[in-house]
């Protein structure tokens, strides 16, 4: 998927996830590794609720692959859930 179409699926249409996941595609998607890139856009596939839940630190992806691309927009975004 080219970055154009990339950050059109990263818009969610909820604020919160918006202020996390389109200044991740912006400043550090093309830095991540293969894998990294599809764990995103395997996240990008779950629906909103379960995203911000993530986000806000209530709740842990199940599937492993999607908990460590969650840790690493957190890491990247300086976002805390708290901010949310």
């Amino acid at each position: 998927m080219d970055l154009h179409r990339l950050r059109w699926a990263a818009r969610r249409g909820m604020l919160e996830l918006d202020l996390v996941l389109l200044p991740f595609v912006e400043n550090v998607y093309t830095e991540l590794d293969t894998q990294d890139q599809q764990r995103f856009h395997d996240l990008l596939e779950c629906e909103d609720t379960e995203l911000f839940a993530w986000f806000l630190g209530k709740e842990e992806p199940e599937d492993d692959e999607l908990k460590r691309i969650v840790k690493v927009i957190l890491q990247n975004t300086g976002i805390r859930g708290e901010q949310l």
